[in-house]
């Protein structure tokens, strides 16, 4: 789930239904930021959350919604991501289901690191930087051992996965989500 398709910020308000990330969305933000684990039928149909996995919540799997700017279009796009806290900030992790390319929401946010996500029902504005070195190891490792299928993708990639921390912008009151219209 670290690179489904983005979603734009206005497809996401007026969720179409034949498209998986919009109903992830919709569910995200009806569920306080929790969403459904996947039947094994919905998961080989492409919905990119997977089927439990052991050692998380029975209400589903706990994502964060990132709100973005395209670095070409310049257009607001939405990611839902899985994410690891880390303090007051937020880790997520550029797999993009072991492609040999970085996700699109990584691009975007090294070319625009100033974003927004939504975490259970709050908005909170924040700085995207990549982790680096014994950081980066701490964090991959600790989210490999939560969701081993990580290390796959890394494998499959050939790349080193990026991971970036979503910094909370102190100093701004989070504020809680829009009402869907």
């Amino acid at each position: 789930m670290s690179d489904p398709t983005t979603t734009t910020a206005t497809e996401a308000k007026a969720p179409a239904v034949g498209s998986w990330n919009d109903r992830i969305i919709a569910e995200f933000r009806a569920n306080a930021g929790y969403v459904s684990w996947s039947s094994e039928e919905d998961f080989a149909a492409g919905r990119p959350v997977p089927p439990r996995i052991p050692g998380f919540d029975e209400r589903g799997m706990p994502l964060i919604l990132v709100h973005h700017i395209g670095a070409k279009t310049g257009r607001e796009r939405i990611s839902p991501l899985f994410y690891q806290p880390v303090g007051d900030s937020w880790a997520v992790f550029g797999t993009h289901g072991g492609s040999p390319r970085h996700p699109v929401w990584y691009r975007n946010l090294v070319a625009n690191p100033r974003a927004t996500v939504e975490v259970g029902t709050e908005i909170v504005p924040v700085v995207a930087r990549l982790a680096r070195g014994a950081e980066r190891e701490r964090l991959w490792a600790k989210e490999v051992a939560l969701v081993p299928k990580f290390a796959e993708f890394e494998a499959a990639a050939g790349r080193q996965i990026p991971v970036v921390v979503l910094e909370r912008v102190h100093g701004h009151a989070s504020t809680p989500p829009l009402p869907e219209k």
